[in-house]
């Protein structure tokens, strides 16, 4: 492949993770991930006692981390639950990083 078609690739893939480094660049939203790391899953008022964050603030970080594929909700009577999903976004960055190693190295 030459480097030209390797560094295309690169670019590509460093589009693609934009949303994941922008999502991950924010210490509270990775204190959500850490949180939930510990849980299975956690609804927003769980969260929230484990947080100073208020629960509006909580909610538009869930939504962030939902949009990008981290997290994931499932709803349980009234209650929505968040989990983490790490596996795309984690396989996403694994590929970018071996893409980037092949094009500049």
């Amino acid at each position: 492949m030459s480097k030209e078609m390797e560094h295309n690739g690169a670019i590509e893939l460093f589009r693609k993770s934009t949303p994941i480094f922008q999502a991950l660049g924010d210490p509270y939203r990775q204190d959500i991930i850490m949180l939930l790391s510990d849980h299975d899953q956690l609804s927003v008022n769980e969260i929230t006692e484990k947080s100073t964050l208020s629960r509006p603030a909580i909610s538009h970080h869930l939504k962030i981390l939902r949009e990008v594929g981290l997290v994931s909700a499932s709803k349980q009577g009234t209650t929505r639950y968040y989990s983490l999903q790490l596996e795309e976004s984690v396989a996403t960055l694994k590929h970018l990083l071996d893409k980037v190693e092949d094009a500049c190295f």
